[in-house]
């Protein structure tokens, strides 16, 4: 079954993490996720690097997709090589050495009423 579908190269141009939480951790701590889709039938080799509006880009993080899996990373817990601050605007571009599927979610629960966003990335063939 090979169903390798994707592109290997996305973009996310929006993130922001969120100083503070209201809720229970881990479950309501604000957070920016990229979530990963490899269907194909070799492991994906993902690398992101974060962009600012004040300094160097940094990266890349390393992340490794089984084939045939899914995997939800949170840029919170995103440490080396340096964790990405609180409070500041960031983009974000992931590339793989295989076709993936990339989908950004954020939760933000700075208030009691909580609030979801998830949007496709923006791919580039």
């Amino acid at each position: 079954m090979n169903q390798s579908i994707g592109c290997k190269a996305w973009a996310i141009a929006e993130g922001y993490i969120p100083a503070y939480s209201n809720g229970p951790e881990p479950q309501f701590t604000s957070h920016e996720t990229v979530c990963i889709l490899n269907a194909g039938d070799s492991d994906a080799h993902v690398e992101i690097t974060i962009f600012y509006s004040d300094k160097e880009p940094v990266g890349p993080y390393r992340v490794t997709v089984p084939a045939r899996r899914t995997k939800h990373i949170r840029f919170n817990n995103l440490t080396e090589p340096e964790p990405i601050p609180h409070d500041t605007d960031f983009a974000s571009v992931i590339t793989s050495d295989v076709p993936i599927v990339v989908q950004h979610t954020r939760l933000d629960s700075r208030q009691a009423e909580n609030s979801l966003l998830s949007t496709i990335a923006y791919a580039s063939s």
